[in-house]
């Protein structure tokens, strides 16, 4: 169940035939076994040619103490007993004066007239770190003579911890695993103990909300002295990316990461205020307005965001950590501290992900709390922290542990039969493989009858709470590659058409074919993110919503409310989009930084919360769920020129709303839909005069044209035009015919006819084209407009739109007779109805 991602060899050379993980990774150096050993310094001398430069005679067991020449300032004329790491010469390091990582070998050569061959070490020349402005000093008890490999050399594995895996972020965890599958036992440092009362002589604990911090354990450890940690306990600090402080912080990190139970060391005699000789220890929400300095050296500062207060940690003057994410500054421990309060405690996981959030403060103490840590593990993480102080401080451990533990947690009893097993595994094991495996994961297990067992999860596992979390450890262990596959036995059901599923790859064809790239966009934003769409001073564009809900534009019903996310990932994150198209605008600006041309759709959903009149679909009487709408939506965006770059440059104008009315226009007609009109829009997003409203029959079914300047420039989108528009497909595809009438093509040929027609400014063109159409009946297969005049020798207030009319039928040849007429008929009509006067010139 655990992923090794990585291992790292220090100081010793990996595998002959490494695993896939170490494969195409630079591995770290080597120390030769016979070269670079574990040294002693005898003797220090000045350099007779250089003032900067000492000789360090230096014992390595090996034979007569060698003359080394150094010039490490953390070493002294006249000092003597240091343990280092002496390299003999043809040993292999980096060269510690140059940047990176560059091998050297050892060489004897004279420097300043004294011959030397071998040298002292600095932890860059031996890969461990950068550090190369003083040799490593190695601790007292280190063995000389031993290989360096022996005694520092080291492998790490970096292990992918996945959320369900939660129990394993610790050594111990870790070590459980590994005691499973090899069937070993696991050995645990430290000694266990119960809890006492929240009352002791040295602190009182209050805690406000059971639900926000389950437990809270404390001891006292009197007269420390605070100095660094054991040379072994911040080399394993390092190694596990942590920097090493001082004894008390480093002994709660490297509990920590030994056990997976963060901790914190109060300086015990800053707390205030002493009721009784002690302080009080409040465990509660923060309140609005609420500061208090970090040991980051940042102010913090509690406004209950989203209806959440950080949980703080304080005493009678106020806050002094941020419950399971950091401690306060005005209680750290220094150089100072002599008494020292060690904080052994449980905090809500969702709370402890919500404070991170808020305050932008990820910590190692966070991570672990954010994927929840049972209750039971404050007390032993305490007692193995004091007991390390006691060791590594020598302070006074006090014989009793405060523990407050309002709701102590029962480890569930679940009934698992052997049945439950079978059907959910396929694979029959009996009780006692049942119950071997179990015992092996930690579980305690009791028979109850012939095919039942009663099963008990470790205090350690939040994870389990039902059968079917036992029987996944039961599969996990007992090997998915033993679980044998099986054909489905049961016959397949009937297929259906997908029909939304078919007209929604049918649009993304068209659009494709259209010239027009698909985009993806996030379907979390914010309600500032949408309001972009507006410009200032203008109604909301959120009105796009009752455009796109078949009512019309601008319906006096009041806006949806927003879709809101409980626990968001980020406050730009924090509601279910009510558009798309705000989406497609921000990924065509961010492209615009790279290319000069964008064609862009996105064919997604949007989601309304019901109305207060709407019914809901029939649920649970347990179940309180108010789902909103899920409605599909596209959203076009056209930006650039015309033609993409050719070496003909064609055409390079940038595009305009007719370009975009023409791939709309394309659109309905590859979807063969009826009745389909435009008019005229003053929605508040678009350039007024420059854009329109889609319908099909009566509904509207979209708005588009090129974007209003101001909207352009909440988006920093170019000063050029923007085109943009977004659709209701449910609407769109409601009226999408599964069948369509194919007409054959005429043999007979056609004929081509022009006509100019004066006729009034305000007059829509599209007026005149209906009109047009009605009367030219069957035999006008095809009508374009080609030209729009205005001017001399027009008189003002007119203007001339020239028709191109094509006629053909489908039994006979036209002749110029018919084709007259035809066009007698329409200039009547056009005449009589719109007062179009014929143009001849």
């Amino acid at each position: 169940g655990l992923e090794v991602e990585d291992i790292e060899y220090i100081g010793v050379a990996p595998p002959p035939q490494p695993s896939p993980v170490q494969r195409g990774r630079e591995q770290g150096l080597a120390w030769d076994r016979d070269k670079i050993f574990v040294g002693q310094i005898v003797e220090v001398k000045p350099h007779p040619n250089a003032d900067r430069l000492t000789l360090a005679i230096v014992d390595y067991g090996r034979g007569e103490p060698i003359q080394v020449v150094t010039g490490a300032p953390n070493i002294r004329v006249g000092e003597h007993g240091q343990k280092v790491a002496l390299a003999l010469e043809g040993a292999r390091l980096y060269d510690g004066h140059k940047p990176g990582r560059e091998l050297m070998t050892l060489k004897k050569s004279k420097i300043r007239g004294i011959e030397s061959g071998s040298m002292v070490c600095s932890e860059k020349e031996l890969g461990i770190s950068e550090e190369h402005e003083g040799i490593i000093l190695l601790p007292h008890d280190a063995p000389v003579g031993t290989p360096l490999a022996d005694y520092l050399g080291d492998v790490v594995f970096d292990l992918k911890i996945n959320p369900n895996f939660a129990r394993a972020q610790s050594v111990l965890g870790v070590a459980r695993e590994v005691a499973v599958l090899t069937g070993a036992k696991v050995k645990e440092n430290g000694k266990a103990g119960n809890g006492g009362s929240a009352e002791t002589d040295f602190v009182k604990i209050e805690i406000a909300d059971a639900a926000l911090c389950a437990r809270y354990s404390a001891g006292l450890i009197r007269n420390v002295e605070i100095k660094p940690s054991p040379f072994w306990m911040q080399r394993r600090l390092e190694l596990a990316g942590m920097r090493p402080i001082n004894n008390i912080v480093d002994i709660t990190n490297y509990v920590m990461i030994e056990r997976g139970q963060p901790l914190h060391a109060f300086d015990y005699d800053k707390l205030v205020e002493r009721a009784n000789g002690r302080p009080t220890i409040f465990v509660r929400p923060a309140r609005a307005g609420e500061k208090m300095q970090t040991l980051d050296g940042l102010t913090r500062e509690f406004v209950g965001a989203n209806g959440h207060s950080s949980l703080l940690i304080t005493d009678t003057d106020g806050p002094i950590a941020i419950a399971g994410v950091m401690g306060g500054a005005e209680t750290e421990v220094s150089d100072a501290t002599k008494n020292i309060l060690l904080e052994a405690a449980n905090f809500d996981f969702i709370s402890v992900r919500r404070t991170t959030q808020e305050q932008k403060l990820p910590s190692e103490a966070a991570t672990r709390f954010g994927r929840g840590i049972h209750p039971s593990q404050t007390i032993p993480a305490a007692m193995r922290a004091m007991e390390l102080m006691r060791e590594l401080a020598g302070g006074n451990v006090d014989s009793h542990v405060a523990d407050a533990y309002p709701a102590p947690v029962t480890e569930p009893t679940i009934e698992l039969t052997t049945r439950q097993v079978t059907r959910l595994l396929g694979v029959e094991l009996s009780l006692e493989q049942i119950a071997t495996i179990l015992n092996r994961l930690d579980f305690q297990v009791d028979g109850r009858g012939e095919n039942m067992l009663a099963v008990t999860p470790p205090n350690y596992r939040l994870d389990v709470d039902g059968a079917d979390d036992v029987i996944e450890e039961i599969a996990r262990i007992y090997g998915y590659d033993r679980i044998p596959s099986a054909l489905i036995a049961d016959a397949l059901p009937p297929q259906f058409t997908n029909t939304a599923l078919q007209h929604e790859e049918k649009a993304r064809d068209i659009l494709i074919d259209l010239g027009l790239q698909e985009v993806i966009s996030y379907r979390l934003t914010s309600p500032a993110r949408e309001t972009l769409l507006t410009p200032a001073n203008a109604s909301p564009l959120l009105q796009l919503e009752k455009v796109l809900s078949g009512n019309k534009m601008f319906d006096p019903r009041p806006l949806r409310a927003y879709v809101e996310i409980e626990n968001p990932i980020s406050a730009e994150r924090s509601v279910m989009r009510q558009s798309v198209l705000p989406g497609v605008l921000e990924i065509a600006a961010a492209n615009l930084r790279y290319i000069e041309r964008v064609a862009l759709f996105e064919i997604g959903a949007v989601f309304l919360a019901r109305l207060g009149n709407e019914t809901l679909p029939e649920l649970p009487e347990d179940r309180e769920v108010n789902l909103p709408d899920e409605l599909r939506r596209l959203a076009i965006v056209l930006i650039g020129a015309r033609t993409e770059m050719g070496w003909q440059n064609a055409e390079n104008a940038p595009m305009d709303f007719f370009d975009l009315k023409g791939v709309v226009e394309e659109f309905a007609s590859a979807l063969h839909l009826r009745e389909v009109s435009y008019s005229a829009s003053t929605h508040p997003s678009f350039h007024p005069g420059r854009a329109a409203v889609l319908r099909v029959g009566e509904r509207e079914v979209g708005v588009f044209g090129e974007l209003h300047p101001l909207v352009r420039e909440n988006f920093n989108l170019p000063a050029q035009p923007v085109l943009a528009g977004e659709f209701d497909l449910e609407t769109i595809f409601a009226s999408v015919e599964s069948s369509f009438a194919v007409k054959p093509v005429s043999r007979y040929p056609a004929l081509v006819q022009d006509l100019a027609l004066s006729v009034d400014e305000n007059l829509p063109a599209a007026r005149a084209t209906e009109l047009i159409r009605q009367t030219g009946g069957a035999l006008l297969v095809k009508l374009e407009l080609f030209d729009v005049y205005r001017g001399e020798p027009l008189p003002k207030g007119k203007k001339s739109l020239a028709y191109r009319l094509t006629l053909q039928a489908p039994d006979r040849g036209l002749s110029d007779s018919d084709a007259t007429k035809i066009r007698e008929k329409i200039v009547q009509r056009l005449q009589r109805e719109l007062g179009a006067e014929l143009r001849s010139a």
